[in-house]
């Protein structure tokens, strides 16, 4: 018997516009998009799976965009809501989470050697990869999910799962975007968020580009013999069947266990994932920006766009199709993702930052951001060579060398290097308001230094203030170290003179 469509029941959740909160089906979603400020969950994957799902479903009901006239037509009319209705009607029966033939998202023949708790779906509970500290579900006794949350998870597991090795099908592949951070456009409603992200697919390539439900379930034979494919498109890529998954409801409809395998395996590593910024690798060639245990603020000019088109296309695209309507431009853009190592999830991640102004204009200022970014790394490097000195001494007592490695502990252990990051990221964020239309760049960029230069002496501050005063090693270390310091602080000096003439003329 067929059960819970998710076209209209309620299962992603959503904030309104007047602040209040709700869940819907995917139909009044897509129709209710204006009226809605934005999709929320506790779990950024969900939150990234979801927008990619509804993209996919979005690309199927329009039949594009499929050029950048088809993409301002549709940001300048919004969403056809007949055409979605349409489309869902007519593919309605592939939207059942439980389904004898076609159950959603599925593999409807999977018939596992072990049913497993539905915590393997969620990064945050499954105990295999990613047990976390305040997880308090019982894997061995987890209970049962709503069907409304099994649909969430089945998503975010088809995104972001890791390869962990042999399965009782075949190998374990990784998601073809299952460890880049993920980018996206925010608009002042759901409708314009989405429409920042649709961007155009080649019309060829638009006909053969097929989502998960509009496809055949693979049978456990091809997936035992580890099927691999490239990529069709956008929305097959959005929709990728990385997991082989079986739900099974209790008595009540809730979903408590399910079989989990591997799916299918992804051969295109060289396609473009729109809404991934790229690196060049010398090694590896083009390779998608990650999150590291520092901050992605770091690397925030990577995820701009430039002639390079490295960074992702959904803000390229954004910016295109709001230009004309700047009252409409994208404001902020949010990061969400997770970092692994090998078979382990460290940690997931959403966070959220300005869109610079000016990138409505003419002018790319990614090199203008990478220039500050390398002004604050070199800052922090004088730095990091007075705590290595401070180390060295404070170890070696004067009469002899310390072993590197003990240095490096040392230094690691230091406060000074993480306050400096800590007190610089808030200015950072702050700096991006300032990249307007009419804003002069060498202003920006002198507001920038001073900003460097406060926090380098504030790191060093804590640090002195840190040391024992009685501890005559300690001075003596303290004092030895400052030269880098205070040669970078001149040096600061010197630059924010030059630019303070600028700033006053201005």
């Amino acid at each position: 018997m067929s059960r819970f469509n998710l076209i209209e029941e309620k299962w992603i959740p959503v904030r309104f516009l007047d602040g209040s909160r709700g869940d819907l089906g995917i139909q009044d979603t897509l129709l209710q998009a204006k009226e809605i400020a934005a999709i929320e969950d506790p779990s950024p994957l969900v939150v990234a799976a979801l927008h990619r799902f509804l993209l996919a479903v979005l690309y199927r009901a329009l039949e594009g965009p499929t050029d950048i006239d088809q993409a301002k037509k549709l940001f300048k009319e919004g969403i056809p809501g007949n055409k979605v209705t349409v489309y869902l009607e007519k593919w309605r029966g592939r939207f059942w989470l439980f389904d004898e033939k076609y159950p959603f998202g599925q593999v409807p023949t999977f018939e596992p050697n072990i049913w497993r708790s539905w915590t393997v779906l969620a990064a945050e509970h499954n105990a295999d990869n990613a047990k976390v500290l305040f997880d308090h579900v019982d894997v061995g006794a987890p209970g049962a999910i709503s069907e409304a949350a099994a649909a969430r998870w089945i998503l975010a597991s088809q995104t972001f799962s890791v390869s962990c090795g042999k399965s009782e099908l075949s190998h374990t592949g990784t998601a073809p975007s299952a460890t880049a951070a993920m980018v996206l456009p925010l608009g002042s409603d759901l409708q314009d968020t989405l429409l920042f992200s649709l961007i155009p697919e080649n019309r060829e390539v638009a006909a053969s580009d097929l989502p998960l439900w509009e496809r055949e379930p693979e049978s456990v034979k091809k997936l035992k013999e580890s099927i691999k494919r490239s990529a069709n498109g956008f929305a097959d890529r959005y929709t990728w069947r990385t997991r082989s998954i079986i739900l099974m409801k209790n008595d009540l409809g809730w979903v408590d266990k399910l079989g989990f395998a591997s799916g299918v395996g992804d051969s295109s590593k060289s396609q473009i994932d729109p809404m991934l910024g790229y690196r060049i690798d010398d090694k590896n060639g083009k390779l998608p920006i990650q999150f590291r245990d520092r901050g992605l603020w770091r690397d925030f000019d990577s995820l701009l766009p430039d002639t390079s088109h490295l960074g992702p296309l959904v803000i390229e695209h954004a910016i295109a199709i709001s230009r004309l309507n700047p009252k409409r431009f994208p404001r902020s853009m949010m990061v969400l993702g997770q970092a692994n190592n090998k078979a382990k999830i460290e940690y997931w991640r959403m966070e959220r930052f300005i869109l610079p102004e000016a990138l409505g204009g003419d002018r790319f200022i990614r090199t203008e951001i990478r220039q500050l970014l390398s002004e604050a790394e070199d800052a922090q490097r004088s730095l990091w060579l007075a705590c290595r000195s401070y180390a060295r001494d404070i170890l070696g007592r004067g009469d002899r060398e310390p072993d590197k490695n003990d240095v490096k502990k040392f230094v690691k252990q230091m406060t000074a290097n993480s306050w400096y990051w800590s007190i610089l990221e808030s200015d950072f964020h702050e700096i991006l308001r300032e990249y307007t239309l009419d804003r002069n760049s060498e202003d920006i960029r002198c507001q920038w230094l001073i900003s460097v230069r406060a926090a380098l002496k504030e790191a060093w501050e804590q640090h002195r203030n840190s040391v024992s005063m009685g501890d005559a090693w300690s001075i003596r270390a303290l004092v030895g170290a400052e030269a880098p310091i205070r040669a970078r602080l001149k040096e600061l000096d010197e630059e924010i003179l030059k630019l303070t003439p600028a700033m006053e003329e201005a």
